[in-house]
């Protein structure tokens, strides 16, 4: 028998793992062709076939579900040594990151800063999305690390709890109520928020409902920044995180408002799949929190 390699038992599991060549590929950052090539020379190595190709879909063989529970050994030993032997320096990975835009508009450099510092050779990706599909892509193996509106309720995802980020009612500073009251802005002016599906736009839309009546009109958006620019431009009114909102109060383009209410603070977690385990995606979360209470601690 040939010698084998963690490189070939890696590809090896990373087909098993996404069902097929193209997303392993996509996965360890690799071509079609590299992840083809490993897994024939496993083979090779070993003498036997891994897989069933006669059908539409890869399948085990027997002696490819045999291989998988020693492959997923390996894969832990390994992850182990480099946690615990390998310094820091010499620990070179790939790391995907997907975040909510409420994180990369805050502390997300901050934590891309300290991930590269604590790891220089660790390549990091990021991804920006609404939550839903971050959720999505984190439990497809998509993307590694989830920082997203959480925490994810599935057997399969460690969760780690985020800082919240306190919501403000803000308008533009032009903008008067015809009665001079801020609660009146809401019933006068469409209330800009987050993305349709997304669970700030679903809450907002209930207190809408129970406090002020059906008719308030909403004006959804992916994107937290143009938010932010509707208020300014003095379309409309939005709850926006305080974190981002007080440096354009000071710039004096936008100013706070009290209706009497708000909704509840954004709760973001950062999750990740505790299988396969990673020392590194469990590193990258700890460190999320730790600049997380750093970054808001001083923005409050």
């Amino acid at each position: 028998m040939r010698q084998l390699n963690l490189d070939q038992l890696r590809a090896f599991l990373s087909v098993v793992r996404h069902g097929s060549v193209n997303k392993a590929a996509i996965a360890l950052n690799l071509t079609q062709p590299a992840i083809t090539a490993r897994i024939k020379k496993l083979e090779d190595a070993l003498g036997v076939a891994l897989f069933d190709r006669s059908g539409a879909s890869l399948k085990l063989t027997k002696r490819g579900e045999m291989l998988l529970q020693y492959a997923e050994q390996f894969e832990r030993l390994s992850d182990r040594v480099e946690e615990t032997i390998v310094s820091r320096e010499g620990v070179e990975s790939h790391l995907r990151i997907g975040v909510s835009e409420t994180i990369a508009q805050c502390w997300l450099p901050d934590l891309v800063s300290v991930l590269t510092r604590t790891y220089p050779s660790l390549v990091v990706e990021i991804n920006v999305d609404i939550s839903v599909n971050l959720r999505a892509a984190l439990l497809d193996r998509e993307i590694d690390l989830a920082i997203l509106l959480g925490p994810i309720s599935e057997y399969s995802v460690d969760n780690v709890e985020l800082p919240g980020f306190e919501l403000v009612w803000y308008v533009a500073r032009s903008l008067i109520a015809s009665d001079g009251q801020d609660a009146t802005l809401l019933r006068e002016w469409p209330v800009i928020t987050y993305a349709r599906h997304t669970r700030p736009y679903r809450e907002l839309k209930t207190l809408l409902f129970e406090r002020i009546g059906p008719d308030v009109p909403m004006f959804p958006s992916s994107s937290l920044s143009a938010c932010f620019r509707l208020v300014e431009a003095g379309l409309g009114v939005a709850a926006l995180p305080k974190a981002l909102g007080d440096q354009l109060v000071a710039e004096e383009k936008i100013r706070e408002i009290d209706p009497g209410w708000t909704p509840s603070d954004l709760r973001f977690s950062a999750s990740y799949l505790g299988d396969p385990r990673s020392h590194i995606v469990e590193a990258a979360a700890k460190m999320a929190n730790e600049v997380a209470v750093e970054f808001l601690g001083y923005k409050n």
